[in-house]
């Protein structure tokens, strides 16, 4: 899985995604991320599930409910504040139904935790993102 911690960007898929997020202007693939993942009726890859938590960290940061792990992210924070991006709130519903996804049965990212001794501990990372975003 290439991850060497629970966090959201604690794999290297989610901390390449971020960086390409920084190099843009707005938050199209925050977007985008979130809307891939409910975009899939079948098994949900771990890449997108990975991008759809990445970009929910943005989204929950954007709408001023920063978690630890992006506060963090020193290179996102000077890109937040210097384009002074402001997210939707009515991606949240989308965004708390994309978490959903990434925890249901039919997720590979879910199946790749539920082989370790960290699966809780995921999950319960997982449910902290969500208390931000959801709040």
């Amino acid at each position: 899985m290439g991850a060497w911690g629970i966090g959201s960007f604690d794999n290297d898929h989610a901390s390449d995604w971020l960086l390409d997020l920084i190099e843009g202007e707005d938050l199209a693939p925050m977007r985008a991320a979130i809307a891939q993942v409910l975009a899939e009726d079948d098994y949900l890859d771990s890449d997108l599930a990975v991008e759809a938590l990445a970009a929910i960290e943005v989204l929950a940061a954007t709408l001023g409910r920063p978690t630890a792990a992006i506060q963090d992210e020193t290179e996102f924070q000077a890109w937040l504040a210097r384009l002074q991006l402001q997210g939707d709130p009515s991606l949240v519903p989308e965004a708390l139904r994309a978490l959903e996804r990434v925890l249901a049965p039919d997720s590979e990212l879910r199946e790749l935790w539920e082989e370790t001794e960290d699966y809780e501990d995921w999950c319960a990372d997982v449910a902290r993102l969500r208390s931000h975003v959801g709040a």
